[in-house]
């Protein structure tokens, strides 16, 4: 039996005037798309979209296999995107009917983190940071998101004490703006912490020359053949949370007289400020107290100054060897970060051909100036070292650079400290750690000079 008829109106077309009824199955639409009459009927109306679109509705209504089938199919797509994406906890939020369009454009969000208890109870920071104003304390529109963030900030087992909790989505979100500004973060392999301190697996590998990844033995082997054993060497390394505070004082009257305006301050200024310190961290650390630099990495390979360079250049030479001494697998993943004032002696570079030769990166100084070095992205940042230094100019892979994340943000105000001056104090507070995965450069299967996914130009003094 058909789901319902639908009249035809001869308004849609001078010659129909019977009623089609809708198919309810697979049987039923062969019979009607074969009935060449009623389908000519169907167009000549303008009905037969009409027709079909009633039809798939009703069979997504009423056979239920299908409909599941459906989602089951789409759950796994999704899921198989963010999984390749390494958005293990986006999985969790769409096993859970999480917001699907929302994890995947946000991959930074946690719902295992501290804070994300808190995300019902507030708008966005400029509500947040209203509710911790030591001016609106007590207040009966704030009393209730207060309470809340004290009671999700005493039972976070936060050691460092002090400051509250910020959610978990405003958090995230501050990472995602900061990320825009980062140059490590975005590239590197996070870790998430659930304490203040982690082991972290590591492949003890320092040669190729017989096995990959710290003993991992490939042969070949004669049929009945007795088997060779081989193992790998695996290591452990130590990821401790180390505190990062981004503090800065307000005026009062900000606060009082515009809180979007105030939201607007910390969306730009805190962001930026946390990325800033955390990638100097990540570059230059020394890992005493803070994270290890990639610039001090035990892996890292420093090419050496030609012959007779000058100082405080760079020549086409440093550049090819840099590249060549760069892990394999790496050189489609591998960027340069060069200090500011590299980029001259980069865009002067020439080439000797015999007794001339030519620019190797300019050839038209009224187009853009090139910003990829062998096909692969040139990133300046003030963070490395001077021309002329070692580290000035730097290719490295940033997905053997490790984070530690905490993912735990504490924001704390205070009105003491500037109260002569009308202002009040904020300070956020995170906590994380960074260290080279890869403990040794490696010797190749040929044995030729050593590969890092950390190269760096020795210094030309």
């Amino acid at each position: 039996m058909g789901l319902r008829s639908l009249p035809l109106s001869p308004e849609r077309g001078p010659e129909v005037t019977e009623k089609i009824t809708i198919p309810s199955g697979q049987k039923e639409l062969e019979e009607l798309l074969a009935d060449g009459s009623k389908v000519k009927s169907l167009m000549d109306g303008g009905q037969f979209n009409e027709v079909v679109a009633a039809y798939a509705k009703h069979v997504a209504k009423t056979d239920t296999d299908i409909t599941k089938q459906i989602q089951d199919e789409t759950q796994r797509v999704l899921a198989s995107y963010l999984r390749e994406s390494g958005d293990e906890a986006g999985v969790e939020r769409l096993k859970s009917g999480g917001s699907v369009t929302k994890t995947a454009r946000n991959s930074l969000y946690s719902p295992k983190a501290a804070g994300a208890k808190l995300d019902a109870h507030f708008e966005g920071l400029g509500d947040y940071f209203a509710s911790i104003w030591h001016k609106n304390e007590g207040r009966p529109q704030y009393a209730a998101k207060q309470e809340a963030i004290r009671n999700a900030s005493q039972s976070s087992g936060n050691p460092s004490g002090g400051g509250f909790l910020v959610p978990e989505s405003l958090r995230s979100e501050l990472l995602r703006l900061s990320l825009e500004t980062a140059v490590v973060r975005p590239r590197a392999r996070i870790v998430p912490m659930e304490t203040s301190r982690i082991m972290y697996p590591i492949l003890d590998s320092t040669s190729h020359a017989t096995s990959v990844h710290g003993g991992v033995l490939g042969y070949w082997r004669a049929e009945s053949a007795a088997f060779t054993e081989s193992s790998a060497t695996f290591g452990r390394i130590a990821l401790e949370a180390f505190e990062l505070t981004a503090y800065a004082t307000v005026p009062n009257e900000l606060m009082a007289d515009s809180m979007l305006a105030f939201e607007a301050f910390i969306n730009s200024a805190f962001p930026e400020a946390l990325s800033y310190f955390e990638d100097d961290a990540f570059i230059n650390g020394s890992g005493a107290g803070q994270p290890e630099g990639f610039l001090n990495a035990s892996a890292s390979v420093e090419v050496a100054k030609e012959t007779g360079q000058a100082a405080d250049t760079v020549v086409y030479e440093n550049i090819v060897k840099m590249y060549s001494r760069m892990l394999p697998g790496s050189l489609n993943r591998a960027v340069w970060i060069v200090s500011p004032d590299v980029v001259p002696e980069l865009l002067t570079m020439g080439l000797a051909i015999g007794t001339g030769g030519s620019a190797i990166f300019v050839q038209d100084a009224t187009q853009p100036a090139p910003m990829t070095i062998f096909g692969r992205p040139v990133i300046v940042s003030e963070k490395v070292q001077n021309v002329g230094d070692a580290g000035d100019i730097n290719f490295v892979d940033l997905s053997y650079y490790l984070i530690g994340d905490r993912q735990a943000l504490t924001a704390e105000s205070s009105p003491h400290y500037r109260f002569q001056n009308g202002e009040t104090a904020f300070r956020f507070v995170t906590r994380v750690d960074g260290r080279p995965w890869l403990q040794s450069a490696i010797t190749p299967r040929n044995g030729g000079a050593t590969l890092s996914p950390f190269v760096k130009l020795a210094a030309r003094a």
